[in-house]
């Protein structure tokens, strides 16, 4: 990810309420035509990303489509300096694809859009804004047994959200309390204890700015202020968040005057996304797309030991992305079992295999509950967990676009 981007997809605001989102993309259009229904209901839009010599591009094979669902396929081909698409409606981040490296499989996701003018953010191309149009007005929501289900189980899920936000808020109040105290050990703890509850519900919670900031700057994004990496890093706004303590008491192994500040922050800034996700409503789809996205940070991110630097416990965020992806679709199980018995039954057996799994890594004593994610336990495991994962990513990336076509 460019220094200048923020972090983080796919559900988040994207499972969010949001009137309608759009997908486009910087560059060139191949076709002039609206997008065109498949037999599925869905309109498709391909977003292909390339080098052309001399810059990255962004091209959109159709710039607009009737209002109503529409899959948005993305594929990276040789732009080695664009790995995220976000999408922004009247200066707000409603949903981004993140980690898009050259070469890698096409992701997808699907939305139902209202009629208006989108801007698709694609940070690192020639032209980085663009607009995609989206005409007439999208159905009367659909009723029935299926939607009822998948309604139902879709309000169901905001309290769910609702409660991992309390225990994040509270989380956080103990991390803050245990560095105020001094203690090193305590608060190593507390921090194992709290990050579970970000890493189940990011993807519907990441695409909320301070009031009064714009989307693209990142002194304003409160994902990227709460949970920026080092490998992201933007030197222009400087270390903060979770792992701007992580690296204070793993690595250093100590707390400063400036671990103190850093967790009043982080408390300020949690306490902030707390209000502004009260807001939050979640379409069906919404909730298929973020459980697809838990899973594409668990194969970009926690995989690669990417997340968590210092402290090494990457199987800890590992399983809460996987529990809160499972969690989304467990919720619109009831009325996917009607529309696709087969292939919620596949979904449910690969779950099954990736806990399974991860069960054989608990560790009763260790931060988190996890054992350490050492790079020798990398070497040796990671292309295991990886396939266990992408047996599991696969149906579970086709529900979005049959939870918004149901009939």
């Amino acid at each position: 990810m460019q220094p200048s981007s923020r972090r983080r997809l796919s559900g988040a605001a994207t499972a969010a309420t949001i009137l309608s989102v759009a997908l486009l993309l910087a560059g060139c259009a191949s076709d002039a035509g609206a997008a065109k229904q498949s037999t599925s209901g869905a309109a498709q839009v391909k977003i292909t990303m390339t080098n052309d010599g001399s810059k990255d591009v962004c091209a959109i094979d159709h710039p607009s489509a009737a209002a109503g669902p529409i899959t948005f396929t993305v594929e990276n081909k040789s732009a080695t300096g664009i790995t995220e698409v976000e999408l922004q409606s009247d200066q707000r981040i409603i949903g981004e694809k993140e980690n898009l490296a050259p070469g890698l499989k096409p992701v997808s996701f699907t939305l139902t859009l209202g009629g208006g003018k989108y801007t698709v953010y694609c940070p690192g191309a020639g032209e980085e804004n663009q607009t995609f149009t989206v005409t007439g007005k999208a159905a009367a929501p659909k009723t029935g047994s299926v939607q009822t289900l998948l309604n139902d189980g879709s309000k169901q899920y905001a309290g769910y959200v609702d409660d991992q936000i309390v225990g994040l808020v509270q989380g956080v109040g103990t991390l803050k309390a245990a560095i105020d105290s001094g203690d090193v050990a305590a608060a190593k703890k507390a921090y194992g204890q709290a990050r579970p509850f970000y890493e189940r519900i990011e993807s519907d919670v990441d695409g909320f700015v301070l009031p009064g900031t714009k989307p693209n700057d990142n002194a304003g994004n409160l994902d990227y202020l709460i949970d920026m990496r080092a490998s992201n890093l933007d030197d222009s706004v400087g270390w903060h968040g979770f792992h701007a303590i992580e690296r204070d008491l793993f690595q250093a192994n100590a707390i400063t005057d400036g671990t103190k500040q850093l967790a009043t922050e982080l408390q300020t800034n949690v306490t902030t996304l707390a209000g502004l996700a009260k807001k939050l409503n979640y379409k069906p789809e919404d909730l298929a797309n973020g459980a697809a996205g838990l899973l594409e940070e668990v194969q970009s991110e926690k995989i690669k030991g990417e997340e968590e630097a210092f402290s090494h416990i990457d199987l800890v965020d590992f399983a809460a992305n996987v529990e809160g992806s499972q969690q989304a679709f467990e919720y619109l199980k009831p009325g996917l079992t009607k529309i696709d018995a087969t292939l919620t039954k596949q979904i449910s057996t690969q779950y099954d295999k990736v806990n399974a799994l991860l069960d054989t890594y608990r560790d009763p004593s260790a931060i988190g509950g996890y054992v350490t994610y050492t790079p020798a336990l990398k070497a040796s495991d990671a292309n295991k967990l990886s396939q266990a994962v992408q047996a599991l990513q696969d149906p579970l990336s086709r529900l979005a676009e049959k939870v918004a076509t149901a009939q």
